[in-house]
C-alpha cells in the first residue's frame, strides 16, 4: 500500500512534540516521532521507554514531550513494563471498568543497550507469553547515553571509549549480534527491520503493521548517532541511505516467517562508502588495514545472503497448492 508523504507526515498531528532534547542529527526523533503517526488518530498509546537517551531527553519531570500515556522504566525491563500494562487493560476491559468502544495501543521503546543488552530477557519473556504489544529498538549501536560504551549492536572494529581503536586492539573484536533473527526465532507474528530514509514509508508502513497486527510485534530500526558515530549533524539521511545501499542494515520483514526483503539496491554499494563518513571507523582506512575492510564486506556479504536465501525459501509455492 503507497502512501501520500503529505498524508503522512503533515495532515497526522505528530504525537512527539517539538523541544525534546535530543541531540542535533540523532536518528531517534524521526524515527519515533514517524512511526507513532502510524496510530490512528482515535486511538491511545501507552508508551513504556528504557533509560537511555530517548528517555532522559524527552521526559524530564514535570516536562514531557510525548503526547500519549508515558512510562519511564528501568534499563532492563521494558518489555515487562509493558507487557504488565497491556495485561492489566484487557483485565480492566473485561470488568467493564474501561469504556468498552475506547482502543489502546501498547508500544515500548529501548536503545540496544536496554534491548539487545541488559533487556533482552524482559523483552524475549513478553514476546514469547504472546502479550499484544509492539517493541521498538531504536539501534544507535552503543550505550550512547552514558559514554559511547561498546554494545553486542556495535559493529565489529568500531572505535568505542571500551574497545578504542589503537596498536593493541583494532577496534571492537566481535561481529554485531543479529537481534532481528533473534526476535525472529520466538516465532511471532511480525518482525521488522528498518530504518528512516527517502520518503520514510518504509518506516511508516512497518510501524502500521507491526501497532496493527494482533499479538506481538518487534521492529528494529537504525538510529545513528552523530556523536557516537562521528558524522556531521545534517548527515543523517545520507548515513542511512548508505546503510541500506550497502546491505549493511537490510530493509525486510518477516510475516508469520515468512520473509520479505522491502529494498534491493540495483547498485549494490561496497561497505567503505558506509564506513568512510564516521570517525568510529577512520582507522580502518589507515595503511595496512585494508584487511579490516574486507572482514567487514565478508560479514555484511554473508548476512545479505543469507537474507536473499531465507526470502527464496519462505516463499516457495507449497507443493500440491496453486
Amino acid at each position: 500500500m503507497a502512501y501520500n508523504l503529505k498524508d503522512v507526515m503533515i495532515n497526522k498531528p505528530s504525537r512527539l512534540t517539538p523541544g525534546h532534547r535530543m541531540c542535533a542529527g540523532c536518528g531517534a526523533p524521526p524515527v519515533t516521532r514517524m512511526i507513532l503517526r502510524a496510530l490512528k488518530p482515535e486511538d491511545h498509546a501507552v508508551i513504556a521507554c528504557a533509560t537511555g537517551c530517548m528517555e532522559v531527553s524527552t521526559f524530564i519531570y514535570p516536562y514531557t514531550a510525548w503526547k500519549d500515556s508515558f512510562i519511564h522504566t528501568a534499563f532492563e525491563c521494558a518489555g515487562a513494563t509493558e507487557s504488565g500494562v497491556e495485561a492489566a487493560y484487557k483485565s480492566l476491559k473485561k470488568q467493564g471498568k474501561l469504556p468498552q468502544d475506547k482502543n489502546t495501543k501498547f508500544i515500548a521503546f529501548g536503545g540496544d543497550g536496554g534491548t539487545y543488552d541488559i533487556g533482552l530477557q524482559s523483552l524475549s519473556g513478553a514476546m514469547e507469553r504472546g502479550h499484544d504489544m509492539t517493541y521498538v529498538c531504536y539501534d544507535n549501536g552503543a550505550y550512547m547515553n552514558t559514554g559511547i560504551q561498546r554494545s553486542s549492536a556495535t559493529p565489529k572494529f568500531a572505535d568505542t571509549t571500551t574497545t578504542p581503536a589503537g596498536s593493541v586492539i583494532p577496534g571492537k573484536v566481535q561481529v554485531k549480534k543479529d537481534l532481528t533473527k533473534i526476535m525472529v526465532g520466538h516465532h511471532i507474528p511480525y518482525v521488522a527491520q528498518t530504518l528512516a530514509m527517502t520518503n520514510f514509508s518504509d518506516l511508516y508502513e512497518k510501524a502500521e503493521k507491526a501497532i496493527y497486527t494482533e499479538g506481538p510485534s518487534f521492529l528494529n530500526v537504525m538510529s545513528p548517532c552523530p556523536r557516537g558515530w562521528g558524522y556531521n549533524t545534517e548527515d543523517l539521511m545520507t548515513i542511512n541511505k548508505l546503510a541500506a545501499d550497502t546491505c549493511y542494515w537490510p530493509l525486510y520483514e518477516v510475516i508469520n516467517g515468512r520473509y520479505v526483503i522491502n529494498y534491493k539496491p540495483a547498485n549494490k554499494l561496497p561497505i567503505e562508502e558506509f564506513l568512510r563518513p564516521q570517525k568510529r571507523f577512520k582507522h580502518m582506512f589507515k595503511p595496512g588495514n585494508e584487511w579490516m575492510i574486507q572482514e567487514f564486506q565478508r560479514v555484511v556479504d554473508e548476512r545479505w545472503q543469507e537474507l536473499l536465501d531465507l526470502e527464496a525459501m519462505t516463499n516457495k509455492p507449497v507443493e500440491g497448492q496453486n
